[in-house]
């Protein structure tokens, strides 16, 4: 195999944002050799989109808050779907995280005390988001990239990895291509940690960025583990709307926990409206007791409607929108000029505010934002251990948005970003406990890996951007916000018919520099998660959290607590469901008493 690179590593981590990084660093720091894989470019990963801050139950505004509450918080968010352990230790475990990116650098904001600032968002009780302006997402990444590079791990850029290598049921390497050559290289490993994020780029309108793709999911689908939760989508409430070139573009929730309102074309906030019978009592019911919270008075008085969950959020804003209340570019209005003075906002929200001057011609000091609900996030992802973040083949992990699990049915605002440093950390640490000798891999295997890869340059076939338009069509109209049986079904079929067109897509040109090959690689990744989310949307007959059928509008207890499990047999996607552990009864006391 004269055209391709083979590189040893005791650690391969494929994704670099905050979860690989972590990861990485944790793995080096216990004395491994690590790889860290990027499709981007070191520092352009999805974290850095992450606006409104990290969920963290310092107790810095609110002294009362502590990890109980922050997980009764996430248990309640993800609809009781959650895996417990997991929403148990990122609760427990995320102040440190936090402390611990502070002594390596990270400039949080401040309170007036000193202390590291925490901010409302939707669905926590307190204020408990730590931030940087709307900018922590990118200030994680700074001060994760700066460790990790200073902790002597090899990086990787602009690299794919199109194949994951199962030797005798273990982990055994990867294989995957230099976008700016075309040149392969197999990175031989007994632990692969795969950070690859989320599954955006399926839907047509989507905050995600190209990288979104889905690779992990479908890598380690291929490589025979388990999916979990693929049916629970999260679309953002708040997304741009206008004009069509930044549709889907994300508007931070901390703009409402900045005082933001929502209000349709009549001019009335209509979340009062669509309060669940769950969280009455946590919130306010009248304009001035949620005007007087904004004001300061956070005590005293229950937080705007505004902050219910995102589900709930994104679903009151699709129903207005249907009844002819939204606006005249298919939104609603977003209003934070009535509320803060310009100073403030320019202060606490200074993305959002370049953002909508810049690409909208909007100063949000003075007008309201069109929004309206945007692709954002899987909830679903491989299935792992709650402890070791290992999934069902030996040797491979996940962590951050391609790992299921924590955040049940909905994932709660800020929780990501803590997400990814709790199990970045774990992954890492288990991983490298398991460096050692990886099995041989075949040189038949790598060939055949290889083949397929280049395979697109062998036809005259079909652009491959004609079928992922297509797929992104399909998945916005038949798999979005609201589901039903006819339209999922209908999904499948399509799907089907598109999986054999891109088995015939061809591109021209060499392996240099070649968009459409890559799209050609991206499709299958697309393909799989797309198949694997319309199945397990037809599977879960309810609705919960991100998963809405129109024909099931109502929740199920009995399916609470049953995962739909996805699993590659033969060439065949099967669907199961599963049991999971029952919630420890000292837990459940928990969730189920007030604050």
């Amino acid at each position: 195999m004269p055209d391709i690179r083979s590189l040893d590593y005791d650690v391969v981590v494929i994704g670099a944002g905050g979860a690989g990084l972590r990861a990485a660093i944790e793995a080096s720091a216990q004395k491994a050799k690590v790889a860290l894989v990027c499709k981007s470019l070191l520092g352009k990963a999805h974290t850095v989109m992450a606006e409104g801050g990290a969920a963290a139950a310092l107790g810095n505004v609110f002294p009362e808050d502590n990890w109980r509450v922050h997980f009764r918080d996430t248990m309640r968010g993800g609809k009781m779907h959650n895996n417990w352990r997991m929403a148990q230790i990122h609760a427990q475990e995320a102040p440190d995280r936090i402390n611990e990116l502070e002594a390596w650098g990270a400039l949080f904001d401040r309170t007036v005390d000193g202390k590291i600032n925490q901010r409302p968002f939707g669905g926590h009780t307190y204020s408990r988001l730590a931030h940087v302006g709307d900018r922590t997402g990118l200030e994680m990444i700074r001060v994760l990239q700066d460790k990790g590079v200073h902790s002597g791990i090899d990086v990787h850029m602009e690299c794919t990895i199109v194949k994951v290598f199962v030797v005798g049921g273990k982990i055994a390497g990867a294989l995957g291509y230099f976008r700016e050559t075309g040149r392969f290289v197999l990175f031989k490993s007994g632990a692969i940690v795969l950070a690859t994020g989320g599954i955006g780029k399926a839907w047509q309108i989507t905050s995600n960025s190209w990288e979104y793709t889905g690779d992990g999911h479908a890598l380690a689908y291929e490589a025979g583990a388990e999916l979990i939760d693929m049916e629970f989508v999260q679309f953002h409430p708040t997304g741009m709307v206008w004009p069509p070139s930044v549709r889907g573009i994300l508007v931070t929730e901390g703009v409402r926990g900045e005082g933001g309102v929502l209000k349709n074309n009549e001019g009335e906030r209509f979340m009062f409206r669509y309060m669940p019978d769950m969280f009455k009592g946590d919130y306010a019911e009248t304009e001035a007791e949620s005007d007087a919270w904004v004001k300061g008075d956070r005590k005293k008085n229950r937080r705007p409607p505004e902050l219910l969950t995102r589900d709930v959020v994104a679903k009151a804003i699709t129903k207005e929108i249907a009844e002819g209340r939204g606006t005249e570019h298919g939104g609603v209005i977003l209003d934070i000029a009535s509320k803060q003075s310009p100073d403030y906002i320019k202060k606490k929200l200074p993305s959002m505010y370049h953002q909508f001057k810049e690409l909208a011609h909007v100063d949000i000091t003075k007008d309201p934002m069109e929004i309206g609900p945007t692709t954002h996030y899987v909830m679903g992802g491989v299935k792992v251990d709650a402890e070791t973040q290992e999934s069902t083949v030996p040797g491979l992990y996940a962590a951050g948005e391609v790992g299921g699990g924590m955040h049940g049915a909905n994932r709660l605002g800020g929780n990501s970003l803590s997400d990814l440093l709790v199990f970045g950390r774990r992954a890492g640490q288990f991983a490298a406990s398991k460096r050692g000798p990886a099995p041989k891999i075949p040189d038949s295997e790598v060939e055949r890996a290889m083949h397929e890869a280049l395979a697109p340059f062998d036809r005259e076939g079909e652009n491959p951007y004609a079928v992922q338009s297509a797929l992104q069509a399909i998945m916005q109209r038949d798999a979005g916000i609201i589901r039903d049986k006819a339209g999922l079904e209908r999904a499948l079929q399509a799907l089907d018919t598109l999986a054999t067109r891109a088995r015939a897509v061809g591109v021209t040109g060499s392996r240099e520099y070649n968009p459409g090959w890559h799209t050609a690689i991206d499709l299958q990744s697309l393909l799989v998660v797309s198949e694997a989310t319309a199945r397990a949307a037809l599977e879960r007959t309810e609705s919960r959290g991100g998963h809405t059928r129109s024909d099931y509008p109502d929740s199920d207890e009995k399916q609470a607590r049953e995962q739909i499990v996805i699993k590659k047999e033969g060439d065949r996607m099967v669907v199961r469901r599963e049991a999971q552990p029952p919630i420890p009864a000292e837990l459940l006391a928990l969730i189920k008493e007030g604050k």
